[in-house]
C-alpha cells in the first residue's frame, strides 16, 4: 500500500473509530454522576449484593453498567488507592460490549478488566479471564481477589501445578483466571471422562483474552495435543540416534525452506536400509521403524537445547516458544520426547500416544461471549474480525506516549551485531540508564550474559533456566544502572516501573530517558516487535527502543534473505552499520510474508479438522 493511500486509511481508521467511541463517553457522563465515596464499607457491600440479585432475577446487564462501573471504580480506591482513568471506564465498557480492545503498554488493561468480569459474574454463570502465562495469571489473580470478594464474588486461578481437585473449585467460583492452554487442555481432558461428575470445567459462559493478539493469532494455529502413556523403548531410540550421527546432512537429508520439516533424501533413505539391514525402509511393516527414524532425525536436527528446551533436574523440559517459559508438564508426542531424552543420554519417560487434539482457534471460537484486549490489536484487526468476529476498537492512551522507536542498527554479519550490542550496552549503561535486552532464546540470553561480564557489566537474566525469580527480577528491571537480558518472558504483561517505585530515583531514571529496550532479534511477526519496544514509555513516561539486527540472523536467512539481497551485500563483513532503505525494505516484506503464511497455516488446520 502506498504511504498516500496508507494515510488516508488511517484517517478513515480514526474517524470510524471516533464514532465507536461516542457512546461511551455518554455512558461515562452517567458513571461519573454515580457516587458512593461517602457510603460505608456495610452499605456498598449491601448495594453490591442487590446488584447481584437484580442480575440473577432477570435485570439486563445493560440496565446496571453504570452502578456496576461506579462501585467498581469506588472498591478499587479503597483497596489499592487508586482511582480508574476515563480510558479505563472506556475499555471496560467495550469489553463488556464484545469487542477486541488495543490499549498501549502500561494504560491498566488488568484493572480495566474487573468492570466487564465483575458485571459478566453477576449472573452466576462464570466468567474466565485467559492471560498470557501462568505467572501472570497468579499475580493478576492475587492482585484483584480483595476487590471481587468485597463485592461478594468468589475467584479461582488456575496454572500449570493445580491438581484436579483445586482445579474443578476453581471453575466453579465467579471469576477464574487461567491461560487459554490450560482451558482447552482441560476441556479436552473433560471429553475423555466416563463420568460426567469427574469433568472440572463448566460451560464458558464469558471469556475475556488478555494479551488476545498472542493468543488468539501467534499461538492459534498450533495443535494443543493430549496423550496418554506407553511405554517407549530406549534401545530403539539409542540406535536410532547412532544410525541419524551417521548421515550426512544435504546429502543423506535435508530440510524444508523454513526449517520446519527434515526429511531423507534418496540417498539417506538407502543408507539407513544398509544400517538398519530392514529392506525397504517403506513397506508396512517397517512403519514403526521409520517413525522412530524420523523422531531421532527430528530430535537431532530441528530442535535445540536451550532453545526449545532445557535440561533440568534430569529431564527434558519444554520452553513454550511464545512466553519463553517451562511448558510444565507437557512433552512431545509419538516418540518425539524419547527421542530428545536419549539425544540428551537421559533415562526415556512414559511416551505420548494422541488421546484429543485441538487448536486454541477452534476452541476459542467455540465461547459463547467472547472478547479481548492488548496492546497490538490494529494491525490484525482483519483477522480478529474473519476469523473471531471481533472488531477493534482503540482506546486512546490516558497521557501521550513519550516513547522514541529509533530505526534499526542492521548489521552485515552476526559477529559485527555482537560487538555492536555490547558497545551499546556499555556504553548506555555508563550513563546509569535502565537497559532490557531482548532475545530470542535461553541460548542467546545467557551468552550475551557472559559476553557483558566479560566487559565488567553485571546484568540480571530473565529466561527459563530462572523463572522462579521473574517477579524480583522484573521489580529491579527499571532501576538506576540495571542491566536486565530476557527472552520474550519480560516481552508481555509486565509494568517495568522506573526507579522500582521510590520517587528520587524515577526522577533520576526519567532525566537519563528512561528505560531503553534493545531488540537483538526480530520476530515474525512485527507484533511480537512491538510489544518488546511497548515495555518502555508506559503511562507518559520517557523512553526509547531499538532493535540491533544482522542480516544473517536465523530468521532472516530461513526465510530468503539471501536471494533477496542486492549483490554488494553478498558475503559482506563490515562493523559499520548499513544505513540503506531497500534493505529496511526488504526485511518489512519478510516479516509481512511471515505473518501471511501463518495465517494460512491456521486457516489450513482448521480446514483439516472440519473435513474429519
Amino acid at each position: 500500500m502506498s504511504s498516500g493511500k496508507e494515510n488516508i486509511f488511517n484517517k478513515m481508521n480514526t474517524i470510524y473509530n471516533r464514532h465507536r467511541l461516542k457512546p461511551y463517553y455518554d455512558k461515562l457522563k452517567v458513571i461519573k454522576g454515580v457516587q458512593f465515596n461517602d457510603w460505608s464499607d456495610s452499605k456498598l457491600a449491601d448495594f453490591a449484593r442487590e446488584l447481584k440479585l437484580k442480575a440473577q432475577s432477570g435485570v439486563p446487564l445493560s440496565g446496571l453498567v453504570a452502578e456496576a462501573a461506579a462501585v467498581v471504580d469506588e472498591v478499587i480506591w479503597r483497596f489499592l488507592q487508586i482511582r480508574l482513568y476515563d480510558t479505563q471506564y472506556i475499555a471496560g465498557l467495550a469489553l463488556h460490549d464484545g469487542y477486541m480492545v488495543e490499549m498501549q503498554t502500561g494504560e491498566g488493561k488488568t484493572l480495566a478488566a474487573v468492570l466487564p468480569a465483575y458485571l459478566h459474574a453477576l449472573e452466576g454463570k462464570g466468567v474466565h479471564v485467559f492471560t498470557f502465562n501462568d505467572y501472570l495469571a497468579s499475580r493478576d489473580a492475587e492482585w484483584v481477589r480483595p476487590i471481587y470478594e468485597f463485592l461478594g464474588l468468589t475467584v479461582g486461578c488456575i496454572i500449570e501445578q493445580t491438581g484436579l481437585p483445586e482445579r474443578k473449585r476453581a471453575y466453579a467460583a465467579d471469576v477464574t483466571y487461567m491461560t487459554a492452554k490450560q482451558a482447552c487442555f482441560d476441556y479436552l481432558k473433560d471429553s475423555l471422562v466416563y463420568d460426567i461428575k469427574n469433568r472440572v470445567q463448566r460451560s464458558h459462559h464469558y471469556v475475556l483474552v488478555d494479551e488476545a493478539d498472542s493468543i488468539l493469532i501467534d499461538e492459534a494455529r498450533i495443535p494443543l495435543v493430549i496423550a496418554g502413556d506407553i511405554g517407549e523403548n530406549r534401545n530403539a531410540y539409542s540406535r536410532m540416534a547412532d544410525i541419524v550421527k551417521q548421515l550426512k546432512p544435504g546429502v543423506d537429508y535435508d530440510t524444508d525452506d523454513h526449517e520446519r520439516n527434515v526429511f531423507l533424501t534418496e540417498a539417506g533413505a538407502e543408507q539407513a536400509e544398509e544400517l538398519l539391514d530392514c529392506g525397504n525402509l517403506y513397506d508396512m511393516e517397517n512403519s514403526q521403524t521409520l517413525t522412530e527414524l524420523n523422531c531421532a532425525l527430528h530430535a537431532e536436527v530441528l530442535l535445540k537445547r536451550d532453545v526449545h528446551y532445557i535440561v533440568r533436574d534430569g529431564a527434558v523440559q519444554l520452553i513454550d516458544e511464545f512466553t519463553g517459559r517451562i511448558a510444565d508438564k507437557r512433552h512431545w508426542p509419538d516418540g518425539l520426547q524419547a527421542a530428545v531424552e536419549v539425544k540428551e543420554g537421559l533415562k526415556v519417560q512414559a511416551g505420548g500416544k494422541i488421546m484429543g487434539s485441538m487448536t486454541l482457534q477452534h476452541f476459542l471460537s467455540c465461547i459463547k461471549k467472547l472478547c479481548g484486549m492488548t496492546a497490538t490489536a490494529q494491525s490484525s484487526a482483519d483477522e480478529f474480525r474473519d476469523v473471531y468476529a471481533l472488531d477493534v476498537v482503540v482506546i486512546p492512551p490516558n497521557k501521550p506516549s513519550r516513547r522514541t522507536d529509533l530505526p534499526h542498527f542492521i548489521f552485515s554479519d552476526k559477529e559485527s551485531k555482537r560487538r555492536a550490542i555490547i558497545r551499546e550496552i556499555v556504553s548506555v549503561h555508563e550513563t546509569g540508564r535502565p537497559i532490557l535486552v531482548g532475545t530470542s532464546s535461553v541460548e542467546g540470553s545467557n551468552q550475551l550474559a557472559a559476553d557483558l561480564a566479560g566487559k565488567g557489566v553485571s546484568c540480571h537474566v530473565l529466561n527459563a533456566q530462572h523463572d522462579q525469580q521473574e517477579a524480583e527480577i522484573i521489580s529491579r528491571a527499571g532501576m538506576l544502572g540495571a542491566v536486565t537480558v530476557s527472552t520474550n518472558m519480560a516481552g508481555r504483561g509486565v509494568d517495568i516501573i522506573l526507579g522500582g517505585g521510590d520517587p528520587e530515583e524515577y526522577r533520576k531514571v526519567a532525566a537519563l530517558g528512561g528505560l531503553y529496550v534493545i531488540g537483538t532479534n526480530l520476530h515474525e511477526s512485527v507484533r511480537v516487535d512491538m510489544q518488546l519496544k511497548g515495555r518502555a514509555g508506559r503511562q507518559g513516561d520517557p523512553g526509547s527502543s531499538r532493535f540491533i539486527i544482522s542480516l544473517e540472523d536465523d530468521i532472516l536467512i530461513r526465510y530468503g534473505i539471501k536471494e533477496e539481497l542486492p549483490a554488494k551485500y553478498q558475503g559482506l563483513k563490515s562493523d559499520a552499520p548499513i544505513e540503506d532503505s531497500k534493505i529496511r525494505h526488504i526485511l518489512n516484506h519478510i516479516q509481512l510474508v511471515i505473518e501471511g503464511q501463518n495465517y494460512e497455516i491456521k486457516k489450513d488446520v482448521e480446514q483439516i479438522r472440519r473435513y474429519r
